[in-house]
């Protein structure tokens, strides 16, 4: 069976095109390496980025998305296959289900909130998940130093296990090495 990677990131761009780059040469080379992507089904921004380049370099993508956003049409077009989910809540547990790896990409509130209930979930021994983060144009610096400072003041059961990564080629490094 193919390995499967889950992706967490934005489903706007952002304001730097580098973001929108990262992401579809992260798809790239995950397809280009046999490494199929769940992430959650959207086609704008990031998310349809990295889907992107993956589906068009031969990659397996598929996306898990929840009913209410099929009801207001905001799903890729082309995946490989797409699931639909009551809501949210399951939308996370199918896609935590489906990989051992888990890699986040700039975004907003959601992507923290799938990267922190990744963490917290490993931390509680419901998975064991590696999770690596890709930091373009240092995105993530700022949680990276709050994370340190939640251990350094004594918040933190263990230190957060993050792999950070600047370059979308370190995160098929880390993945593989």
């Amino acid at each position: 069976m193919q390995q499967a990677v889950a992706v967490f990131c934005g489903s706007q761009s952002g304001n730097k095109p580098q973001y929108a780059t990262d992401a579809y040469t992260l798809g790239k080379l995950l397809a280009e390496h046999n490494l199929a992507i769940v992430y959650g089904g959207g086609r704008d921004g990031i998310m349809g980025a990295v889907a992107n380049g993956a589906l068009e370099n031969g990659g397996r993508v598929t996306g898990i998305i929840p009913d209410m956003f099929i009801k207001s049409e905001k799903q890729h077009g082309s995946l490989s296959s797409l699931e639909i989910m009551p809501d949210m809540h399951s939308r996370k547990k199918k896609i935590y289900e489906s990989v051992t790896t888990v890699i986040v990409l700039p975004g907003g509130t959601g992507t923290l909130d799938e990267l922190f209930e990744t963490i917290t979930w490993n931390t509680l021994t419901i998975h064991d998940k590696k999770i690596i983060v890709l930091n373009t144009l240092g995105f993530y610096d700022a949680l990276i130093a709050h994370a340190v400072k939640m251990e350094e003041e004594g918040f933190l059961y263990e230190p957060a296990r993050l792999k950070i990564c600047g370059k979308p080629e370190e995160v098929l490094a880390t993945m593989l090495g």
